[in-house]
């Protein structure tokens, strides 16, 4: 689809979008319940839903991966994004500050809590569920991690955490769920939802 294509919005658009994120959210609350963070998992990606990101969400909707992307392909920045990543703790992007420790100050990554670091992971695997749809496996989540790089724009904290988990979720499945609820995954990378 063009990006001429993609600025259009009609009804099916609209249909579709809401159809997408309402999906994508009760998988993250599946998700975020098995792993202890029943509120989380409820309250997960509101921001969806509001003007700022919604119309412009069904604007570009694409349905086989972000409309953020389509968005930036076609204006060179995603106003969508820009709004819901400084509204939603579970996205590393949100935690970043001032490092005060240099001469020259200097936004940096801060380490992420637990509990929004679970969300984060419950939310990529919902949508690579999302968007790879009878496609999927569970593999994905950690291959789009390793292929995007993002590792490098976290706190290496968060980096280690994250990562740790989606290779969990990579071997175990489902099974990663309840051993994180339960706080078993591993010595020296507690996680677990019930402490942030």
């Amino acid at each position: 689809m063009s990006a001429k294509q993609s600025e259009k919005l009609d009804i099916r658009k609209v249909r579709r979008h809401l159809r997408t994120i309402t999906k994508h959210r009760q998988l993250v609350f599946q998700h975020c319940r098995r792993c202890g963070l029943f509120w989380q998992g409820l309250v997960h990606d509101l921001s969806k839903y509001s003007p700022a990101e919604f119309w412009v969400g069904a604007r570009y909707y694409q349905g086989d991966r972000s409309p953020n992307d389509a968005e930036r392909q076609a204006t060179g920045a995603s106003t969508s994004w820009m709004h819901h990543k400084g509204r939603n703790k579970h996205h590393y992007e949100y935690w970043t500050d001032y490092n005060m420790g240099e001469t020259e100050p200097k936004y940096c990554p801060v380490p992420m809590p637990n509990k929004y670091i679970i969300e984060m992971f419950c939310d990529r695997i919902a949508a690579c569920e999302i968007y790879h749809k009878n496609d999927f496996d569970r593999s994905q989540p950690l291959a789009y991690f390793d292929r995007c790089r993002t590792d490098q724009l976290m706190h290496p904290e968060t980096a280690q955490k994250i990562r740790y988990l989606l290779q969990l979720y990579a071997e175990k499945g489902e099974e990663a769920f309840d051993i994180i609820r339960e706080g078993k995954e591993g010595k020296g990378k507690k996680t677990s939802g019930k402490k942030a």
